[in-house]
């Protein structure tokens, strides 16, 4: 089922997600169906379980062609709950995201470069995987919604944030991130 996505300003988006306590179950399934009839229907390349409204530390993410993204290598479709990132290096690139809960609108972010990180899926497999590039952005800004961040609250340069149609007149973004 497509659900509503929280919008910035939402209370429930600056709030801290709980860790998923029991994996396998029809509940998490029921949640993980509707993230990803969500992600879909938007064509996100990643969804938070609170920005559906729902504070647990679950993220899905993954990329194949992608219209929000047309430049963006691929990332291998992923449920990753109860997350933990290790920065590798401190070596930082700055990149333009744009957000489901944020439409219609682009930022220049600062994120680490390489990470590695761990967590489960949704059966509660272990997941950990070293990461670069769009990747290693992606589970950052994922993982971000689980602390209550949102990617405008990492953007040092004001300047470089806003709506799609003016940062990139020449670009079909869509109106909707």
């Amino acid at each position: 089922m497509i659900r509503e996505v929280l919008r910035m300003g939402d209370a429930r988006l600056l709030e801290r997600a709980r860790p998923v306590a029991a994996f396998g179950t029809p509940e998490l399934r029921a949640l993980l169906a509707d993230m990803r009839d969500t992600m879909a229907h938007l064509s996100g390349a990643g969804l938070a379980a609170p920005q559906i409204g729902v504070g647990l530390q679950v993220v899905i993410f993954g990329v194949r062609r992608n219209p929000r993204y047309p430049d963006a290598e691929e990332v291998p479709d992923t449920v990753l709950i109860n997350p933990e990132l290790e920065p590798l290096g401190s070596e930082m690139e700055e990149a333009w995201e744009g957000c489901l809960s944020v439409p219609g609108m682009r930022g220049l972010v600062p994120r680490y470069a390489r990470l590695r990180y761990r967590g489960y899926d949704e059966s509660g497999a272990p997941i950990d995987r070293t990461v670069s590039g769009f990747h290693a952005r992606v589970v950052q800004h994922e993982c971000d919604h689980l602390a209550g961040i949102l990617y405008p609250m990492r953007i040092p340069d004001l300047s470089k944030f806003g709506f799609n149609a003016a940062l990139f007149p020449d670009q079909d973004l869509g109106d909707e991130d």
